[in-house]
């Protein structure tokens, strides 16, 4: 008895419920598809999303738990997994809604997409609460070969197919070069598999040979982690997979994917790597100066809106890596908060550009000419959720920037921040071109897909809940810059009572600049 209360306490299996409902979701889901067939295929996305749903709510009530630590230390669910946790089921629940119409009218399963997009979100959360080596790896591989599978999910065409083949072979090395990188970890931690352990090893690593090695280790994990949330220089699969992928795929990689990125990031870094600050931080600071350039730059040559988002996407991980850069508490909570203003924003402009690719067949920027007297609501929809990602007040990714350059600025990244601001307007210009091509044209000046644009039909099967994701990514948006500030709150209690953060701070003599934050609001 004594036993098995024991193996119970050191296991603390409840700091997984809200990931053992999504498993017990993903079953139901494969069991009622294989009973039920095509005649509840339309169930099973509301099923999904209920289960989705019930999850986010064991996170929110798994606020500041008390021993948030599970499975002999492999599993951290303190309040920052919790926010990135919560962001990764939310994204997929706006992506289910989008995927409905747009999986059946290509003629495949619907069941079996929700099946691998479920497994992919099981990754990762897992991954943005992993504490241990092992668990990190095959959370990461989880979410991956899900990614994988999605990405080429529409068999019979030929660029979701290229997609998937260049996604796969560029993160199968990706993936290779970030577990070189970890098995460095262990062996100069003498066999230590939790980042605390690894941590405290390497805290007393000052031979030449133990430095070079961890060095080297930094390397391999940071380039790993690159790929994940697509920065300069290991972009090169992101223009491609988004162009030939599924749309609601590359929403979900977009957001999902990218989020879990980051939370691995400040995990393993502030955690394993915390002896050597300095070191990853000017990596960083190379990685977000790339990134915002070349992804902001270059987005402005794209005639495709898809590509145009890919590139859209490098230069917002740019920004949101000046936080990491920071280092400070206001630098991770801006982090925080541009990931939760990121998902309304960019899952809305995703589930719009489905909803014209639905209804035209067409991704060219040059098609939405004139689109503004033919569907006012999509135009609308689009226009608040570019602008907000452009970063026009008052919508919510002002704040978003505003919060997270200023961050910078404390923390004395001046180079950084007035960079961030120039690369900032830049991207307010293609965005606004797309805008401005949908409401300024002249009904003469209307593209040919627009001239033959057929009638809106909510009522076709599929379409209500891409309209309830359109409408609510549009007024989540909306409101998160009205109502910025329990979202501001909510970022910096995260930080605040994550035990990881602080530590690391006091170590690295940081001072907590969350009042001034507060003041500035």
């Amino acid at each position: 008895m004594d036993f098995s209360s024991n193996v119970a306490a050191q296991l603390n299996a409840g700091t997984i419920l809200p990931e053992g409902i999504v498993i017990v979701t993903l079953l139901l889901v494969l069991i009622v598809d294989l009973i039920g067939g095509r005649k509840v295929a339309l169930a099973l996305p509301y099923l999904a999303i209920a289960g989705l749903l019930v999850s986010v709510g064991l996170l929110v009530t798994s606020w500041s738990m008390a021993d948030p630590i599970g499975f002999i230390g492999a599993f951290n669910g303190d309040n920052l997994s919790i926010i990135f946790r919560a962001i990764i089921a939310l994204s997929t629940v706006v992506t289910i809604l989008m995927s409905v119409r747009y999986v059946q009218q290509t003629g495949t399963s619907l069941a079996e997409f929700i099946a691998i997009l479920l497994t992919a979100t099981l990754g990762g959360m897992f991954l943005s609460a992993a504490n241990e080596l092992v668990m990190v790896f095959i959370s990461l591989e989880m979410l991956s070969i899900s990614s994988y599978l999605m990405t080429g999910y529409m068999k019979r065409d030929p660029r979701s197919n290229e997609a998937a083949l260049k996604y796969l072979l560029i993160g199968a090395s990706s993936s290779a070069i970030f577990l070189y990188g970890l098995s460095l970890l262990y062996g100069l931690s003498g066999g230590e598999t939790q980042l605390v352990l690894i941590a405290e090893k390497l805290v007393n690593a000052d031979t030449v040979g133990q430095s070079l090695g961890l060095a080297i280790a930094l390397v391999f994990v940071i380039a790993g982690i690159a790929f994940k949330i697509s920065a300069v220089p290991f972009h090169q699969w992101t223009p491609d997979v988004y162009e030939g992928s599924p749309t609601p795929v590359v929403a979900f990689l977009s957001v999902g994917s990218k989020a879990a990125g980051f939370a691995v990031a400040i995990r393993l870094l502030v955690t394993a790597f915390g002896g050597i600050t300095d070191e990853w931080h000017v990596i960083f600071t190379a990685l977000a100066v790339l990134s915002m350039v070349l992804g902001n730059v270059v987005a402005l040559a794209q005639t495709s809106m898809k590509r145009m988002l890919a590139y859209s996407s490098i230069g917002q991980a740019g920004f949101v890596m000046i936080g990491l850069v920071a280092g400070s508490e206001d630098g991770y909570a801006s982090m925080v908060f541009y990931m939760l203003i990121y998902l309304f924003m960019n899952l809305g402009a995703f589930s719009c550009i489905i909803l014209f690719t639905l209804r035209t067949g067409s991704d060219q920027i040059s098609d939405y000419a004139g689109l503004y007297h033919k569907d006012p609501l999509l135009t609308l929809g689009l226009s608040i959720c570019l602008l907000s990602l452009g970063g026009i007040p008052p919508l919510a990714g002002f704040f978003g920037k505003i919060y997270i350059f200023w961050a910078g600025w404390q923390s004395g990244l001046y180079g950084l921040v007035l960079l961030g601001l120039v690369t900032s307007v830049v991207s307010i210009y293609y965005y606004i071109r797309v805008v401005k091509m949908m409401v300024v044209k002249e009904p003469q000046e209307m593209s040919e897909v627009i001239k033959n644009y057929p009638a809106i039909k909510w009522n076709l099967p599929g379409m209500r809940p891409l309209q309830v994701g359109i409408v609510a990514t549009l007024v989540a948006t909306s409101l998160a810059g009205i109502l910025a500030n329990p979202l501001f709150n909510l970022a910096t209690d995260s930080v605040v009572s994550t035990k990881m953060l602080q530590t690391a701070l006091q170590q690295t003599g940081e001072t907590p600049a969350i009042a001034i934050s507060r003041d500035l609001l």
